[in-house]
């Protein structure tokens, strides 16, 4: 059975190499051979690897400095030193340097075999904690609630999408759970059991999002003390997911559309291009057709990134799936022994509500009628939609003259949410449903105070 996993020998007897080889081939693995440290260097450089049979004795570079450069370069790599058994000593020594274990010479392949897979298992536990550490203070559901027609049509459109290996554009607005979407998609992938690995582009700036999506070299910068991979070497067999594909800078772009070509890149400060097997997600809330046309979005990236695009609906047209998500956002919230209700007047306030901010916004309303409520029913007093209620109210619209150009009334409503707010913009971008950089730039071109 073919195995999706990629195994190095580097050995300087050629015909421990070959049959090792053949071994391995037969087991469905894929393998390369080199015959020296110096060449295992140069393979590690240009391809991904998960396992690397080393031997201690090559004549150029030793089997000890390719463990320190796999250590320093190479941190989910897997080494298994091969040794002869008057080396067991240097061997031990060698596993205490970071090696995964080490196998005597000559070899019972079985036991080889064993060792790989459990080497495997460990390299899979690393990606795995590198994954749930670019997720601290994210919270979702483990699956999508709905049963809207709208909600289902998409669902149905992701389930054929999924199967594809093409890239992918979700549009829709602002908290509308693009993310989970695209878990969904990569859950009913053929790479569903590959990383997932996500990461908002507007969160950094250039440089820091440079090095997050393609990894740094050690010394690429002041900070840079050991080389990194990046997010595209970590999701290497799975999916990328790029929330808010929209914010990324012109001068990034270019990078990204050369992956997205040919699934090549380097790492800051590197010279040595690197290729990854990845599947790209991006998401939006912005038309990006409009914004290349504008010029703020490459044309040709929009092309090689919406090869399938999906609209996920707003949650005003999904109907009694408001009442829905918000029954599983109470339960999520109230106490276990005691969830809390929504009152029939309270179903019907949230039934009657545009939610701008879509799904973010129900869960930070529940959350706060679940902590400000006094009872077990939550009323529509403690759902509190007044402060995001339509600012025309304020106006006399059915008079011509007082109809304001949308960047003013932009500017207007940005100013009073930070008045309710307190000028925190955290919470203000939160409320509005946009990111912090975004209200940065909004409070930088009206000139806020």
């Amino acid at each position: 059975m073919k195995r999706d996993t990629n195994i190095l020998i580097a050995d300087d007897d050629e015909t421990l190499c070959y049959l090792l080889k053949e071994e391995l081939i037969s087991e469905g693995f894929d393998a390369d051979i080199v015959y020296d440290g110096k060449y295992a260097i140069e393979k590690l450089n240009n391809k991904n690897y998960d396992i690397l049979l080393l031997d201690l004795e090559m004549k150029e570079v030793s089997g000890e400095e390719v463990l320190k450069f796999t250590k320093e370069h190479k941190p989910h790599l897997q080494v298994i030193v091969l040794t002869a058994k008057s080396e067991l000593r240097t061997a031990i020594d060698i596993i205490k340097l970071g090696a995964f274990d080490f196998i005597t010479k000559p070899y019972d392949f079985q036991e080889l075999l064993f060792t790989i897979e459990k080497a495997l298992e460990y390299r899979s536990l690393l990606v795995d904690n590198t994954i749930l550490n670019k997720k601290v203070n994210q919270s979702r559901q483990g699956r999508i609630i709905g049963e809207s027609k709208s909600i289902l049509n998409i669902l149905n459109l992701a389930e054929r999408a999924a199967v594809s290996d093409s890239n992918m554009l979700l549009e829709g607005e602002t908290g509308t759970g693009k993310e989970l979407f695209a878990e969904y998609i990569h859950q009913n992938s053929p790479r569903a059991n590959k990383p997932f690995v996500a990461v908002n582009c507007a969160s950094l700036p250039d440089q820091l999002m440079e090095s997050e999506l393609f990894g740094y070299e050690k010394g690429a910068f002041t900070d840079a003390k050991s080389s990194k991979p990046g997010l595209v070497e970590i999701a290497d067999g799975g999916t990328l997911f790029l929330d808010e594909i929209g914010e990324l800078s012109l001068s990034l772009q270019p990078k990204l559309l050369r992956f997205l070509e040919n699934g090549e890149y380097r790492r800051i400060g590197g010279v040595t291009t690197l290729k990854s097997n990845v599947r790209v997600i991006g998401a939006t809330n912005r038309n990006l057709m409009e914004e290349a046309d504008n010029r703020n979005f490459r044309k040709d990236l929009l092309f090689r990134l919406n090869v399938i695009t999906l609209t996920i609906p707003p949650l005003r047209e999904r109907g009694d799936d408001v009442i829905l998500l918000a029954n599983y956002l109470l339960q999520k919230n109230s106490s276990v022994h005691a969830p809390k209700k929504l009152s029939k007047e309270a179903q019907l306030e949230l039934l009657n509500y545009d939610f701008p901010g879509n799904v973010r916004e129900l869960e930070h309303i529940i959350e706060r009628a679940v902590i400000f409520s006094e009872g077990d029913v939550i009323l529509p007093k403690d759902l509190n939609l007044s402060v995001n209620e339509n600012l025309l109210q304020e106006y006399d619209t059915e008079d011509p003259e007082s109809i304001l150009p949308l960047d003013k009334l932009e500017r207007l409503y940005i100013k009073k949410a930070l008045r309710v707010f307190e000028w925190n913009r955290e919470n203000t971008a939160r409320a509005l449903g946009i990111s912090q950089k975004t209200l940065y730039l909004k409070i930088k071109k009206y000139k806020l105070r």
